[in-house]
């Protein structure tokens, strides 16, 4: 056993950190409470029972054993996953802040990417071409003036802002362990990411990730982030409840405005009117960014009352009534997540789903399909982002042209058709 350098844990200490944050219903909250009680983790794993057993009316819970911690201990250090704590001078400074930062993460590749600023790009998983160019295109500029960009390693916005800043580093967070990267399909693209940037998650390192962990995943994202960019998002989706938590985090919120045809535009489009800054272009970013640095968010974007009567975040105990941090700062606890469990936009996903619905592989025609919408889009950046031949879009545009359902523009440029009837 190893003694600890100064900001991190000795091997002894790490066991009983491990042991009570993976131990039933105690989260940050609870585990903040806990330490600053009892003053560590060995003598807080001693009170628990009794303290749990006394809030909870006799009603047990499981405490994680030290055999399960060691197996954990020993899964990471075989995929090179290293587990650091608030404590440690590797924990991201930025999450260190938000209310409910967790206790203990998981971390593999470079922890110097996570001491840069960040900003985070999100969206939807079954993004339109549009969507998912103008996501490339604002992650690269971002890229380019230094910043890193996180994101959730989804479909989508998320895997096309990875793989544009995978040379300059990036920052994916898992909604599951290491051990079980999600979608499957991204499983190179972890690997790809953890030679230059960063891989985070608060999950057991076997953990496989369940509906509700999504939100969870979502408050690291925004938590890791100066300002939050939301391409492109239904309403109700989980793109929205990483905004929620970059606004209630105190950090900057962007939307890129998108048709009012589309309806994976409803939930930026209600963002920007409810006050988020519009993003057009990288610019309206990088210049935000740089006027408010170290400030708060200006705007509350959410009103609260809509936070009524929906899914805690996080289930963990109350133990103490007006328990006081001193380790750590008081903080309020977790609120309540906006979107159904799990969220609209993970439900494909978490059924097996491709991003498209309609078919778990679609062929050419329901590709293009599924990317096409009332924005226009380059026909190569069309070509690039669908995965398909020339020929094989060319195809299909010819086949939606002839169905009356193609618009085309200038700069060879083509866009979905949308008819109305007054």
């Amino acid at each position: 056993m190893s003694d600890a350098s100064p900001g991190r844990l000795s091997d002894a200490q790490l066991i009983d950190w491990l042991r009570l944050i993976r131990s039933e219903n105690v989260g940050p909250r609870t585990f903040r409470q806990l330490i600053n009680r009892f003053g560590g983790a060995g003598a807080a794993l001693d009170a628990l029972p009794s303290l749990a057993a006394r809030s909870l009316r006799g009603r047990t819970i499981r405490i994680a054993t030290r055999e399960e911690a060691l197996r954990e201990i020993d899964a990471a250090r075989a995929l090179g996953v290293r587990l650091i704590t608030t404590g440690d001078p590797d924990y991201p400074p930025l999450l260190r802040e938000i209310a409910d930062a967790p206790p203990l993460i998981a971390v593999r590749g470079s922890s110097w990417t996570a001491q840069r600023d960040s900003v985070a790009i999100v969206g939807s998983r079954n993004a339109s071409a549009a969507g998912l160019a103008f996501a490339e295109r604002l992650a690269r500029s971002l890229a380019a003036e230094n910043y890193v960009v996180v994101s959730g390693l989804a479909r989508g916005v998320d895997a096309v802002a990875h793989r544009a800043t995978l040379e300059t580093g990036t920052i994916a967070v898992l909604a599951g362990g290491h051990a079980r990267p999600y979608p499957s399909e991204h499983a190179q693209l972890m690997e790809a990411i953890a030679e230059r940037g960063l891989i985070v998650s608060e999950m057991p390192i076997e953990w496989e990730p369940r509906g509700r962990d999504f939100p969870r995943r979502n408050r690291i994202i925004s938590g890791l982030s100066r300002g939050t960019i939301v391409v492109e998002a239904a309403r109700r989706s989980g793109s929205l409840i990483t905004a929620r938590f970059a606004n209630e985090q105190g950090r900057e919120v962007f939307a890129v405005p998108g048709s009012p045809l589309d309806p994976r535009a409803e939930g930026v489009n209600d963002l920007i009117r409810q006050g988020a800054t519009l993003c057009a272009r990288p610019e309206d970013v990088i210049s935000v960014l740089a006027e408010n640095a170290g400030a708060p968010a200006r705007k509350n974007l959410f009103d609260d009352d809509s936070l009524e009567g929906e899914e805690i975040l996080i289930d963990e105990l109350d133990l103490f009534s007006g328990a006081e941090d001193s380790a750590f700062e008081e903080r309020p606890a977790p609120k309540r997540f906006s979107a159904p469990s799990p969220p609209a936009d993970c439900a494909a996903d978490l059924e097996g789903g491709a991003p498209n619905a309609a078919a778990p592989h679609p062929d050419a025609h329901e590709i293009i399909l599924g990317l096409l919408g009332p924005a226009p889009i380059a026909i190569d950046d069309l070509i690039r982002v669908a995965g398909l031949t020339a020929p094989e879009v060319q195809g299909v545009l010819v086949e939606l042209d002839i169905e009356g359902r193609l618009q085309r523009h200038g700069a060879n440029s083509v866009s979905l058709l949308y008819n109305f009837k007054l």
